[in-house]
């Protein structure tokens, strides 16, 4: 049977006929092919499908004394576990033996499909919305029988279009993969230079520093080197302006663009609130600002400010003196400060003023520091660019997952 103008939003050009519709009965059939101890012991994993046990850094459990009970699984094969669903079915791209735990499945005519196509729909958001219709609760509400499985309707293409649609997820994927990689390669250097160009364990001298410079840095407190602020009330009926001064919140290290610095906010405000309010903007700029009291603090993030800003009083910041910091080395620097450290007990967490200030730290010239500042900051832009790269394509890929799809 065909479901009626059964077609996806998006597709290939060629492809104009509807796509079928059959119950997963007529397309999947269950395998149980045991006896196979020699193959290796395959487990599922939500992003690379059925890979060999002991590539897995999760220590899974394998039951030797009853291996003869085990499933072999061919390439091309899926797999998906009876008792606690976790949302997707996995692919075989190798031959191995899996727990009985798992119900292996496979096409009942596989020539008529890709695969590929195939492990795109059941790792999709769209497919899982739909299992959850037919979820049971055993333990969490997220197991599925595969009987219940059988059962569901699927909407689907030639395997020529089948074909098409997986090889455009899969380069996707791929690109996906490349910029990850390279994200997590450059987050990784940014770690360890932070590690390795601040001094640690007592010593006033950094164990990698750029060429010409040699002198130990000096020691300093917090408060000799700048000032604390705390922020003020911000009332609910003085927020959403658009134009102004920015009025910075905790939540505003998350919009796009403050990866680093606080360039946009959320809220702005009037010369006229400032004065109805006697609000103190702070211009003794650069800052650093960063959460002062609840789970904020535990994520002991913080982001430089270069122009004036107000702030709201879940928030601090430290304004840096002009003669005593180069602005992006003192925002790499306090990437190495634990203010977590200051955490006062209490219903919330929280620190004030005059400990930060307290809080001591070495210091080298302006002209080193410069250098170390230039330094992070092309870093970051490097991992800031690669950060929304993988976003955007993350983001093409889930569009994707949902237009290409009836």
């Amino acid at each position: 049977m065909a479901e009626k103008n059964a077609k996806p939003q998006i597709r290939f050009a060629g492809f104009t006929d509807a796509w079928e519709q059959r119950k997963a009965k007529e397309l999947f059939v269950s395998i149980a092919d045991k006896g196979h101890p020699e193959l290796p012991v395959l487990s599922a994993t939500q992003d690379r499908g059925m890979i060999r046990r002991d590539e897995n850094s999760i220590d899974i459990y394998h039951d030797k004394k009853n291996e003869a009970g085990y499933k072999r699984v061919l390439p091309g094969q899926f797999v998906i576990h009876l008792r606690s669903f976790q949302g997707g079915f996995a692919l075989a791209t190798i031959e191995g033996i899996t727990s009985p735990a798992y119900t292996v499945f496979g096409f009942s005519e596989p020539e008529k499909h890709d695969s590929e196509y195939w492990k795109y729909v059941f790792t999709s958001k769209k497919f899982i919305r739909r299992l959850e219709t037919v979820t049971y609760g055993i333990r969490d509400g997220r197991s599925i029988s595969y009987d219940e499985f059988l059962m569901l309707d699927f909407v689907y293409p030639s395997k020529e279009e089948q074909a098409e649609i997986s090889q455009y997820l899969d380069e996707l994927s791929n690109l996906i993969t490349l910029y990850q990689r390279k994200y997590e390669k450059f987050t990784n250097v940014k770690k360890s230079m932070l590690e390795k160009m601040f001094p640690n364990n007592g010593s006033n001298i950094p164990e990698i520093r750029f060429a010409g410079f040699t002198g130990a840095w000096e020691r300093r407190k917090l408060g000799e080197a700048g000032k604390v602020r705390s922020g003020v009330g911000f009332p609910n009926t003085e927020q959403g302006g658009t134009t102004g001064i920015p009025f910075f919140k905790v939540s505003d290290m998350n919009l796009d663009g403050n990866e680093n610095e606080m360039a946009v906010a959320n809220n702005y405000v009037t010369v006229a609130q400032i004065k109805a309010h006697r609000w103190l903007p702070i211009e003794e700029v650069p800052a650093i600002f960063f959460a002062k009291v609840g789970a904020a603090v535990m994520l002991n993030r913080k982001r430089l400010c270069r122009l004036p800003f107000l702030l709201d009083n879940n928030t601090m910041a430290y304004s840096l003196r002009s003669d005593m910091w180069n602005a992006d080395f003192a925002k790499a620097l306090f990437e190495t400060v634990d203010l977590t450290s200051l955490i006062q007990v209490g219903a919330l967490p929280s620190y004030n003023a005059g400990d930060v200030e307290a809080m001591e730290t070495y210091i080298p010239s302006l002209s080193e520091q410069a250098h170390i500042g230039a330094f992070f900051r092309n870093l970051d832009h490097l991992i800031t660019l690669h950060q929304r790269e993988l976003n955007k394509l993350k983001n093409i890929k889930q569009s994707m997952l949902e237009k290409m799809f009836v």
